[in-house]
């Protein structure tokens, strides 16, 4: 069960796997890998066809329970353990760009940001957790939380099973799949390589100002 081989996740993880991963997404940091966009209009897709993995309406209804639940979690994990979460290995590994990212929506749209952030990547992820270590007011989080999964979800959902018939998206799915995941890969490697640099350059920075011993 391969969530970055779309079609064959659906077709062997099944409805039950799609809810899953859609809560892991938001629910847990290591969600930001998951193609969530690629995956719900495929989801899509396949409900519109005469022998369907899952019913239309099974996931207009499960889905965006499954993402605001995971937004809960995203936003208990921030409150709850927020200075070991922003030190850990995940938070390192996402980089400080993408969480200056999300904190700079945060200071222009406020609360509207956990609505917007759902149709981002990475930041979808990051928002939850930020909003609970920064203490956004959670009723308000719940709110929004709720407006942006079902917008997400049913909206990404109905798209694909309303496009689907077209040939052109119908038979190009891998691509629709790859650009999604570039949205996700690119930033994440443009961090990673930025850091190394900036190592590097410390490190040849700190050896040149060590005085020579004779």
């Amino acid at each position: 069960m391969n969530p970055f081989d779309v079609t064959g996740f659906l077709g062997s993880a099944g409805l039950i796997g799609l809810v899953l991963l859609i809560f892991i997404e938001t629910g847990l940091l290591v969600g930001f890998i998951f193609p969530g966009d690629s995956i719900l209009f495929t989801a899509g897709i396949f409900a519109a066809q005469p022998q369907p993995f899952a019913q239309l309406w099974q996931l207009l209804l499960f889905l965006p329970i499954a993402a605001i639940i995971g937004d809960q979690c995203g936003y208990a994990l921030g409150r709850y353990a927020g200075p070991k979460v922003m030190r850990g290995r995940v938070m390192n590994f996402i980089g400080q760009g993408p969480v200056d990212k999300t904190y700079a929506f945060f200071d222009k749209y406020g609360p509207f940001t956990v609505l917007f952030a759902r149709f981002i990547g990475i930041v979808r992820t990051l928002v939850p957790v930020l909003a609970g270590f920064s203490k956004m007011d959670h009723r308000k989080f719940t709110l929004f939380s709720v407006l942006g999964s079902i917008l997400w979800c049913d909206g990404i959902v109905l798209l694909g099973y309303f496009l689907g018939g077209i040939p052109l998206l119908r038979d190009h799915l891998e691509v629709l799949f790859i650009g999604s995941a570039l949205t996700i890969i690119i930033p994440i490697a443009i961090t990673v390589i930025t850091r190394r640099r900036a190592r590097k350059r410390e490190a040849a920075e700190s050896a040149a100002a060590e005085p020579v011993t004779r």
